[in-house]
Order: structure tokens, then sequence, then C-alpha cells
């Protein structure tokens, strides 16, 4: 979800959430001013209108920016925010202990079958080659009618006011692959983005950098791994749900473990998560 660029509404100091905002306030003593953004078809769901608040920030501490998480919030760039959509709780935050995280055979094959891939660390930069692979990885994989500027790019994945890693894959001619993008915390690693070449779609490769950045908080002895929000109905969230053992963030403000994708499904059409 980048939602940089668009507009915000203020909405006052120590405000109360939204009336249909599913996620818990945050905890004292963080007190901060919110801005409502204005309302735009929800990129997941067809015929569903998203809406989120947020506040910019430059620089956030580690432990201050995991309690946000914890209150559902994703960072885009320098804008933090929150899903508080009317009637709709489809968008739950999930997260996986990474010791307990058994990967299945698929997942095994994927791992092999990119083993041959060379990848590096460094902290979120500009190239050309970056850029041009997530202009044909958002236009063809997601079908963005329009190529997105330099400067969104810049403002989305190239600045962060976290601690931020960012990982290369490139095969053994040198061709860059993929390119993942993940915020440490000292109890979290979170993914922000990745990004991979279309060309090479059969590799796996979501599946395979999801995997390296798991195995990276095991590294870092960082208890879970955060993946974003798991949308109750959006098939192309449902992987996110294959990564097991996870857990998901309830309205309550508790992270339970969850349950197979198509029970959740199937609670769904009861009508389960959906606000009166």
């Amino acid at each position: 979800m980048n939602i940089i660029g668009r507009g915000l509404h203020n909405v006052s100091a120590r405000s109360a959430l939204h009336p249909a905002c599913p996620w818990p306030a945050l905890p004292p003593p963080i007190n901060l001013r919110l801005y409502e953004l204005p309302e735009s078809p929800c990129p997941y769901l067809p015929g569903r209108l998203e809406q989120c608040r947020a506040f910019l920030a430059a620089a956030v501490a580690p432990h201050v920016y995991h309690q946000f998480m914890d209150a559902g919030f994703r960072r885009s760039g320098e804008l933090f925010y929150q899903p508080v959509c009317r009637g709709c709780r489809a968008c739950m935050p999930i997260r996986i202990p990474v010791d307990r995280f058994a990967p299945g055979k698929s997942q095994r094959r994927c791992f092999r079958r990119n083993s041959d891939l060379r990848i590096t660390f460094d902290r979120p930069s500009f190239t050309e080659e970056k850029y041009d692979l997530y202009c044909r990885y958002v236009t063809r994989r997601h079908r963005k009618p329009a190529v997105p500027e330099r400067d969104e790019f810049q403002a989305f994945l190239c600045t962060s006011p976290v601690e931020t890693v960012e990982m290369a894959y490139r095969d053994s001619a040198g061709r860059l692959l993929a390119v993942g993008v993940c915020d440490v915390c000292a109890d979290s690693l979170s993914s922000v983005y990745f990004y991979f070449d279309p060309d090479h779609e059969r590799r796996g490769l979501g599946t395979f950098g999801a995997m390296v950045e798991i195995r990276l908080a095991q590294e870092m002895a960082i208890p879970y791994y955060y993946l974003g929000y798991w949308v109750s109905g959006c098939r192309s969230m449902e992987y996110k749900s294959q990564f097991r053992p996870f857990e998901l963030l309830h309205p309550d403000g508790v992270w339970r473990e969850g349950i197979d994708g198509a029970v959740m499904r199937k609670q769904d059409s009861q009508g389960i998560r959906e606000l009166p």
C-alpha cells in the first residue's frame, strides 16, 4: 500500500478512534496528532473504500515503532498509517513467531530452487536499476496504469525514519532479480515491501524472500517477523497465511494464533469480521 503523496486532513490531537476503527488506541504515554486520509477505492477488495489515519515522522525510536505496529500501523516512507475503514476490518496485521516457523514442502522446494541467488544487505538507496525493476513489477504484477515517478519511489522505499535494511537478490550473471526492504526492531523484523522481476515469476521469489527474511530474524534473535496485513477475501494476500504458525492482531489488541485461510473465508461469509 503506497500512500505517499495523498492529501492529509487534520484530526484533532487526542482524538477518539474513528467509529469503525478495528484496532486499539496507542498505549500511553504515546500522544500525537493524527491526520485522516481521504477515502479512496480499496486496492484489495473490489467495490469497497479504503480510509486510513496517519502521521508523518522523520525519526521514530525502534521500541516506539514496535508499539505502533502492535496497534495496527504500517509504514510507507515517513508516513505511518492505520486502517480505519468504515464497516470493514478485513485488514488484519499478521506476524510469524520465527522460532516456531516450520516451512512446508513447497516452501522448502522454493528455497532450494533459488539457492543460486546471491543476496547482499545494505541501507536503502536509489539506483536506476532498482527503480526500473520496481516499475516493471508494479506495472505488470499489479497492473498500475502509470509508471511511478522517481521521487515517489524514493519517498516510498529509499527514505526511512527507522532502522531499515535493503536486500538485493542477484543471479549468477549479476542481474538484479528482486529487492526486499525490512525494518529492524529489537522484537520485530517488519517487511515493508518486496518487488521482483516479473519475468522470473516461476521462481517464487516472493515466497523465497519471506523465508530469507524469517531466517534473518532467527539469526538476529528477533522473535517476530511482521508481514503487513492479511486481507480477508483478497486472493493475492493468501500466501501470507502459508507461513505457519502465524498470529493475527484482533480488534481487542491481542495477537492470537491464526487459522486456515479457508476457515477465515467461511467466517467472512457469515459476517464475523464485518462491522455493523
